[in-house]
């Protein structure tokens, strides 16, 4: 059984940092791709950013682009996420996802995704 458990989230100040774990287990495809998705209150799940296990390939939306980085510890199954100049625009449930493939997840945003998990609360506050 796959279960992917976010860790990391908290409130910061406006311009503060923080970063989130996603520890995965049960995946045992070796191609397979995690992203990072986020939520605010009354708006759409949104994609952030995404990372292939195969050869860590990385995708960031503009609105995070300069500020994120994502990076992946295979040995330990886990996927961070460095938030930087957090903005209270940032505020947001966010939760790791995992596809088949990086291409997925690039093409189909969370439509490509396999399994999610619960979620991580970041609030940034201005």
């Amino acid at each position: 059984e796959v279960q992917l458990v976010e860790s990391g989230g908290g409130l910061v100040q406006a311009g503060g940092s923080l970063r989130l774990s996603c520890a995965a287990s049960g995946v045992t495809l070796d191609d397979y791709a995690i992203g990072w998705f986020r939520q605010a209150p009354g708006k759409e799940r949104e994609r952030v950013s995404i990372i292939s296990r195969r050869d860590g390939s990385t995708y960031y939306e503009d609105s995070v682009k300069g500020r994120f980085t994502i990076s992946s510890d295979n040995a330990k199954h886990t996927v961070y996420l460095q938030m930087n100049s957090l903005k209270p625009e940032d505020t947001a449930v966010y939760y790791c996802a995992t596809a088949p493939s990086f291409i997925v997840l690039l093409n189909h945003g969370s439509y490509g995704v396999d399994y999610w998990g619960k979620g991580t609360l970041v609030t940034v506050s201005s």
